[in-house]
């Protein structure tokens, strides 16, 4: 049963995120600050952290950083992050900070669903971007 730990302080995003994974077999957990979250991890071992990177006090990608120095010196498992990005110019930042993946705002649950298997499948998943309009696009589907 996969365990999601979503840190975003905005309940539109919670929504969102608990509709489209929370089931039978997958439970969504909610801290609303990015400095929560590595307590959070330590306690309920989440299969996969999804980052809202505008989060009040500390953001989604100041916390996927602190989760890697925190993973680096081994004081929590190393753990699969999706970071939610609010403009795509952001996925130079999600790369550097090392997530294993992003999506570009807004969120719908079929890039979410598809987006979560993946990672935690333990593959990456980072979004394409159109390079013309720097939206999220689905190269797959261009003929």
């Amino acid at each position: 049963m996969p365990t999601v730990l979503l840190a975003t302080d905005a309940d539109s995003i919670y929504d969102d995120v608990d509709a489209a994974l929370a089931d039978g077999d997958t439970s969504v957990h909610r801290v609303r600050h990015g400095i929560d979250v590595l307590g959070a991890i330590d306690q309920i071992s989440p299969d996969l952290v999804i980052l809202d990177s505008q989060t009040g006090n500390m953001g989604g990608i100041a916390t996927c950083m602190a989760i890697r120095n925190a993973e680096g010196v081994d004081a929590i498992p190393i753990t699969a992050v999706l970071v939610l990005l609010d403009r795509a110019h952001d996925a130079f930042l999600a790369r550097r900070c090392d997530a294993d993946g992003y999506l570009v705002k807004p969120l719908d649950a079929f890039r979410l669903r598809r987006a979560t298997k993946v990672l935690l499948d333990g593959e990456a998943w980072f979004e394409p971007i159109d390079p013309v309009t720097s939206q999220p696009s689905d190269v797959s589907l261009r003929a």
